[in-house]
C-alpha cells in the first residue's frame, strides 16, 4: 500500500497549494486591502514646510488620521483602490509562494531525516519570496501603488482618474512606459519578499512544531493556533524591511525618467527622504504595514491549513472510494 499512497499525493500538491492559496489569498487580500492603500498614502506623504510670510495648515499623517481623509475626500471605496490588482495576482502568488518554498524545502531536507534544519527552512523561504517577487508580485505592486496613489474621489463621477482598473493600469503603464516600467523595483521587491518570507515561514515552521511537541495528542493543530501563530509569524517581516519598502514604494510610484538607471533612482528617492524627513521617514506606514501584514498572514495561514486539510481528507475519500469500485 505504501507505494499507491506515494502516487496519488504527487498530482496533488500543485492543486493543493494553488487552492488553498488562493484563497487564503483572497480572504485576507478582501479582509485587509484597506490597510495596505492607508499605509501607501503615508509612505508617498511628504511634509511640506510653510512659505515665507504664513504658516502651512497643519496634515493629520497618522494612521487613523490618513484613513479617515480618504473616506472624507475620496469615499469609503477609495480604500480599496487596487484591489483589482491583488485579487487577480493573487492566486499565482500564492501557489507560488506555497508550492516554492515545499520545493525548496524538499532540495534543503536532509537524506537521513527527510527534513530541513532551521537554517534550510530559512533558505528555502528566502528562495520563495525571490520567485514570487520576480513572477507575480513586482508587476502587481507597480499597477496596485499606481492606483492607490490616485488622489480621486470614488463618488464623484466627473472626477476621472488616470488609471481606471488594473487593467487599465497596466496598458496605460506599458504604453507611455514601456514594459519595462512593469519590473520598477524589482530588486528591492524580491529583497522585501525574500526576507519577509524568510522570517515568515522561519518562524511558522518553527512555531508550528513546539505547538505539536506540546500537543503530541494531535496530528493537526486546531483554526485558532494557526491563526495566532500566522500573525507572529507574519509581523517579523515589516519589522525587519521596513526601509526596504518604503523606498520600492516611492522608486514604482514615480514615472519612469529615460536616462536613470536603477541605482541613480534608489540613490533619488534615500537622499529626498533623509533631507526632507529624516530617516524616521524610512519607517513610514510600518504601523499600518504591521496591522496590515501579521493580521494578514494569520489569515492566509489558518486558511491555507484548512482549506489544504479539506483536499487532503476529500482526496483520500475519493480515493478509498476508487479503490472499492
Amino acid at each position: 500500500m505504501p507505494k499507491p499512497t506515494a502516487k496519488a499525493e504527487k498530482p496533488k500538491t500543485l492543486t493543493t497549494h494553488l487552492v488553498a492559496g488562493g484563497t487564503a489569498g483572497l480572504m485576507e487580500a478582501m479582509a485587509c486591502h484597506p490597510l495596505d492603500t492607508i499605509k501607501v498614502r503615508m509612505q508617498l506623504h511628504k511634509k511640506v514646510k510653510g512659505k515665507a510670510g504664513g504658516k502651512a495648515p497643519p496634515v493629520r499623517a497618522g494612521f487613523f488620521g490618513v484613513g479617515t481623509r480618504i473616506v472624507q475626500n475620496e469615499g469609503t471605496m477609495a480604500l480599496y483602490k487596487g484591489l483589482g490588482a491583488v485579487t487577480a495576482g493573487i492566486v499565482p502568488k500564492m501557489a507560488i509562494r506555497f508550492s516554492s518554498f515545499e520545493y525548496y524545502k524538499s532540495l534543503m531536507a536532509s537524506p537521513e531525516t527527510g527534513k530541513p534544519s532551521l537554517p534550510g527552512v530559512f533558505v528555502a523561504g528566502l528562495m520563495a519570496g525571490v520567485t514570487e517577487a520576480v513572477v507575480v508580485v513586482t508587476p502587481m505592486d507597480v499597477i496596485k501603488i499606481r492606483l492607490q496613489a490616485q488622489r480621486h474621489s470614488t463618488v464623484d463621477p466627473l472626477d476621472v482618474p488616470k488609471y481606471r482598473n488594473a487593467l487599465h493600469a497596466a496598458y496605460t503603464i506599458v504604453k507611455e512606459e514601456g514594459p519595462g516600467a512593469l519590473y520598477k523595483g524589482v530588486t528591492l521587491t524580491a529583497l522585501r519578499q525574500a526576507t519577509n518570507q524568510a522570517a515568515n515561514f522561519t518562524a511558522y515552521q518553527q512555531l508550528k512544531a513546539w505547538l505539536l511537541r506540546l500537543q503530541p495528542e494531535r496530528r493537526e493543530l486546531p483554526s485558532y493556533q494557526h491563526l495566532v501563530i500566522g500573525g507572529l509569524s507574519g509581523a517579523m517581516g515589516p519589522l525587519s524591511n521596513a526601509p526596504i519598502d518604503t523606498i520600492k514604494t516611492r522608486i514604482q510610484k514615480t514615472p519612469f525618467t529615460v536616462g536613470q538607471t536603477n541605482f541613480g533612482r534608489f540613490q533619488s528617492v534615500c537622499k529626498e527622504i533623509i533631507t526632507h524627513e529624516g530617516y524616521a521617514g524610512f519607517y513610514k506606514g510600518l504601523t499600518p504595514r504591521l496591522l496590515r501584514v501579521a493580521p494578514g498572514q494569520a489569515v492566509t495561514f489558518m486558511v491555507y491549513e484548512r482549506v489544504r486539510r479539506w483536499i487532503e481528507v476529500w482526496q483520500e475519500d475519493a480515493q478509498v472510494q476508487n479503490s472499492h469500485a
